[in-house]
């Protein structure tokens, strides 16, 4: 299946947040922005960890 995190992305833009930004409130490594910015899969741990920081519900959009 294939990941993208476009949608994560422009809400970062809405909430004027850099990626560094999120690494540092969310406490994810380099790498897992790293991942992601290259659409690879992340733990969906690590995916419900952002949501909460940024106050967004974590939900899975499969197959869309």
């Amino acid at each position: 299946m294939k990941v993208s995190y476009n949608k994560l992305w422009k809400l970062l833009i809405d909430l004027n947040m850099s990626k560094s930004q999120l690494r540092e409130k969310s406490g994810v490594t380099t790498n897992v922005i790293a991942k992601m910015g290259k659409n690879e899969n992340v733990s969906t741990e690590v995916l419900c960890k952002i949501c909460n920081k940024i106050n967004v519900p974590f939900t899975i959009y499969a197959n869309q």
